[in-house]
């Protein structure tokens, strides 16, 4: 007698689970769900594999804030950002133009006051990361979470690494479909020993490198890190491997040396090993000051663009017919190289030429311009910006030469031409020198 009402109820409660179920309110991110937007590394034998909604993604990516739609329409597919200031905005232009981000948690370092024994501090930033973690681990654009960068950098507390897995961890347990990654420069064995012991939650080794990358898979190979790795950064020569003046100004690349510096290594390492690389993103997609304006400035402040810019779209399978950009092979101060130490005295006049010439034959526009050498007051050459000009150097120019006029102000300089072609395409160089008039030994 008891069973059909009991039946009916049941089904009753049921229906009513099923109805409320439907009808809540979604999450404000529900909107960011789609199907198959899981993210994850796979191991197929001695290969790993970046898998995205189900499929192979090599990242073909950039480093930088701007200029999105272009390395969408080049061939690029990624992004790579520091930290999480203008994060939303990031993404959505992201998505918008069809590309992921690696998005940056930015860790304090110790070099910049953190100490990584205080418990409170590293659970209170722990904390903090997991807010960021969860205001955007559902939106689309989402590739993985880039855990700090370069955080041993004068520094030497191993407990950073305790706290890189930790928060690794924490993110495994909100975001299961984000991969974690940390960033190193170079291969230094001992530091990337420590993440392969203490960071088991990392998934990926993220690796900035630039003169060392030719021989990086080899170099990691000797490392206890045996799982898969991206070249979060890459480019010209560093200035901190670079020939120095004996004032200790780094001598800089042309923009064309720069361009075919960087494909040699892209070749050597990121499509030599196709069992451990994931990908790359070459730096920096835009411009900053750092030692100088045009050291790894791929595009300027005016949107045009360097020869290696050019080498990339190449690389990442862009087959437009492309006019290619002025090609600059060095440039002289008073007939010398900058290897050749060019001490000038103050007041006087001195000879500079450029030896370019144009691959498409294009009509060349030639400026030029002197800046003082760029001061790193607080050892941090992120923070620079570009010295003011010193337009009364420049006393007559002609094309590719220049006649100088030196300050009267003693001390290190540099002289930087720019040649456009009117397609948007830019070559640079520059020749540091130092202004004395004391007698050389």
């Amino acid at each position: 007698m008891l069973q059909k009402p009991l039946q009916k109820i049941i089904l009753y409660c049921v229906a009513c689970l099923v109805f409320f179920s439907c009808s809540t309110s979604p999450d404000q991110n529900q909107k960011y769900k789609p199907l198959g937007r899981e993210v994850e590394v796979v191991q197929k034998g001695n290969r790993f594999v970046l898998m995205r909604h189900g499929e192979p993604y090599f990242i073909k990516g950039a480093a930088g804030y701007e200029y999105f739609g272009r390395l969408s329409r080049y061939g690029g597919n990624s992004v790579r950002v520091w930290h999480t200031e203008n994060a939303q905005q990031v993404l959505d232009s992201a998505q918008a133009h069809g590309l992921t981000v690696t998005l940056g948690l930015w860790m304090a370092r110790e070099r910049e006051g953190f100490n990584y024994y205080d418990k409170d501090l590293v659970a209170q930033q722990r904390e903090e990361l997991r807010q960021v973690v969860l205001k955007y681990k559902d939106h689309p654009a989402l590739l993985m979470w880039g855990i700090g960068n370069e955080l041993y950098a004068e520094g030497s507390n191993v407990k950073v690494w305790d706290a890189v897995n930790g928060i690794a961890e924490m993110i495994h347990e909100v975001d299961p479909d984000h991969p974690t990654t940390t960033t190193v420069m170079n291969v230094p064995e001992k530091v990337v020993n420590l993440i392969a012991d203490r960071c088991p939650a990392l998934d990926v080794l993220s690796i900035n490198s630039f003169g060392a990358m030719h021989n990086l898979p080899e170099e990691l190979s000797k490392t206890d890190w045996k799982g898969p790795y991206v070249i979060s950064e890459f480019g010209a020569r560093g200035y901190w491997e670079s020939y120095y003046t004996w004032w200790m100004a780094p001598i800089e690349q042309t923009s064309s040396e720069k361009a075919e510096f960087a494909r040699e290594r892209y070749e050597q390492s990121v499509l030599a090993d196709t069992s451990h690389c994931l990908g790359s993103y070459v730096f920096l997609w835009g411009n900053k000051q750092e030692t100088t304006p045009t050291w790894f400035s791929l595009i300027n402040e005016n949107g045009e663009e360097t020869g290696l810019v050019q080498e990339m779209r190449a690389l990442w399978g862009d087959t437009t017919s492309l006019n290619q950009a002025p090609y600059i092979a060095y440039l002289k101060l008073d007939d010398k190289f900058a290897f050749e130490q060019i001490y000038l005295k103050p007041g006087q006049t001195f000879e500079g030429q450029a030896f370019a010439f144009d691959p498409d034959q294009d009509s060349l526009r030639v400026t030029w311009e002197v800046l003082p050498e760029a001061e790193q007051k607080d050892g941090n050459a992120d923070k620079q910006v570009k010295p003011a000009p010193l337009p009364q150097a420049l006393a007559r120019q002609q094309h590719t030469k220049v006649w100088l006029q030196t300050p009267r102000q003693e001390g290190a300089y540099r002289l930087y031409v720019y040649l456009r072609d009117g397609q948007n395409n830019l070559a640079t160089a520059n020749v540091p020198f130092y202004v004395t008039s004391k007698p050389l030994k």
